[in-house]
């Protein structure tokens, strides 16, 4: 679950910071840089996974468009930043597993990691592309007595917090630390082992490193590093394409959905595959998943046609009627909600980030929609179980209907902020986050708040929303 989040440096986030609860809804126009929140948050989850330049090419625009890495930093005064600082919060799980099936056991769930590159020309990194540099990476323990002070959102103390955060290290001692060499005079991480023998592995210049420590650690021997980084890799940002969900998989496709939604029959087959087969729900796990739809959309049954010619596996929905449907004549509507209610039975995605749910849905059908999102985050009133999983959504929207549908808690306002230069003129569009009054987030003092007539008026057309909010536009 991750609890918070810190940007400088990384495209229009400078000094920008976020703490998350269950569920968050990030309200805004087109165009103020709402993704690149969820960008920060998948590139983190790519560094558990590839490379650092690897992970950095995979942003969005970057290596799909001919980019360079360049443009992942943020330009301020007019000129390129040199360095981008990531941090996260997160609480993890306390059971972990190596990639060779060995048990290990976290000695702290609740955590603050932190990461920062510098970058470097093309010309010095032989690379048309450029490349970031590793500056910096640390991994440290946040205690129980200063998870109240962290946890700022809404919960129960004795049923969630206590069941879900424990500590068994010195604060001071962290998993990774990076500090000066005194030979090189130049920046080296280590990794530090669990329990209070606080011995070092293996330290390792920053600049030379081709992925970093979180992602490349593997081993029981660290096994808070490596929940760490199991909770990062199941961060999911993920923007729904009909067309991709409709695909059939391969038989031998494994399943999980992708960032576009595809491989949708493969996980729902998984899905079924898992129930045991004497239980009494065996067979009607997707009859199951077809009455969350239904709530929404007809759909009487979801069925999976096999194809032994071509080994494809292609979805089939039965309407009331009994009229069956497969491939194009799937509905989109039928589609989202069914990777929605997918999402319900698996065991996988700690924190789910979807950009603009609303698309291709009926404004009527935007209650369901928000009532899917919110039935997959926890309950932080509840203890963590296999039926109230450490999951968290957060989407991005710039509708007003499912806005209006959020309460205020969960409710924050993506705007721009422009700086004023020594001149006088506005000189960079940087994003910040403005929660609504009085909730949990506007707890300091210096915190400023936006009402939620003022925050849709944001997202309708200037005309529409000087006759539905006349003067509560926020400036």
């Amino acid at each position: 679950m991750l609890t918070r989040l810190e940007v400088s440096g990384f495209k229009n986030l400078v000094d920008f910071s976020l703490d998350f609860g269950p569920f968050t809804c990030l309200a805004g126009p087109s165009g103020v840089g709402k993704s690149n929140i969820l960008e920060v948050i998948g590139f983190l989850s790519r560094l558990t996974r590839f490379p650092i330049n690897v992970a950095a090419l995979r942003v969005r625009n970057i290596g799909q468009n001919a980019g360079s890495v360049a443009d992942l930093f943020s330009y301020v005064g007019g000129a390129r930043a040199d360095r981008m600082e990531l941090a996260a919060e997160m609480i993890v799980d306390r059971q972990v597993w190596d990639d060779a099936g060995r048990e290990g056991e976290a000695s702290s769930s609740f955590l603050r990691y932190e990461v920062s590159f510098g970058y470097q020309s093309p010309a010095i990194a032989g690379s048309r592309t450029g490349a970031l540099v590793l500056q910096r990476e640390a991994l440290r323990p946040i205690t129980e007595g200063r998870a109240g002070r962290h946890l700022k959102f809404p919960h129960s103390k004795n049923r969630f917090r206590d069941g879900a955060v424990f500590n068994n290290r010195h604060a001071r001692a962290g998993y990774i630390s990076t500090h000066t060499d005194p030979v090189s005079q130049q920046p080296v991480v280590s990794v530090h082992q669990d329990g209070r023998a606080q011995g070092k592995i293996g330290p390792s210049p920053a600049s030379a490193a081709f992925r970093t420590l979180i992602g490349t650690e593997n081993t029981i021997a660290t096994p808070t590093i490596l929940a760490a980084k199991h909770e990062m890799r199941s961060w999911q940002v993920m923007a729904l394409d009909p067309a991709a969900m409709r695909r059939p998989d391969p038989f031998a496709q494994p399943p999980g959905l992708g960032p576009d939604g595809s491989h949708l029959p493969a996980t729902l087959r998984a899905l079924s595959d898992a129930v045991d087969p004497g239980d009494e729900r065996s067979g009607g796990l997707r009859r199951e998943i077809a009455g969350l739809v239904s709530a929404a959309v007809p759909v009487k049954n979801v069925k999976l046609v096999e194809d032994e010619t071509r080994q494809l596996l292609s979805l089939e929905i039965e309407e009331p009627s009994g009229l069956t449907l497969r491939g194009a004549s799937i509905p989109d509507t039928v589609l989202r909600f069914l990777a929605l209610a997918a999402f319900h039975r698996a065991e996988g995605g700690s924190v789910i980030c979807l950009e603009e749910p609303e698309n291709g849905v009926d404004p009527a059908q935007l209650t369901a929609v928000n009532s899917l999102l919110h039935q997959l985050a926890v309950d932080p009133y509840e203890p963590v179980s296999s039926d109230n999983r450490l999951r968290q959504v957060i989407v991005t929207t710039h509708s007003p209907f499912l806005a209006q549908l959020q309460i205020p808690d969960d409710l924050v306002l993506a705007a721009i902020r422009q700086d004023i230069s020594a001149s006088g003129e506005a000189c960079d569009r940087l994003l910040e986050c403005v929660p609504c009054k009085e909730t949990w987030r506007c707890s300091d003092d210096e915190q400023e708040g936006i009402s939620p007539p003022s925050l849709l008026a944001h997202l309708m057309p200037p005309e529409t929303a000087q006759i539905a909010f006349p003067g509560r536009f926020w400036t």
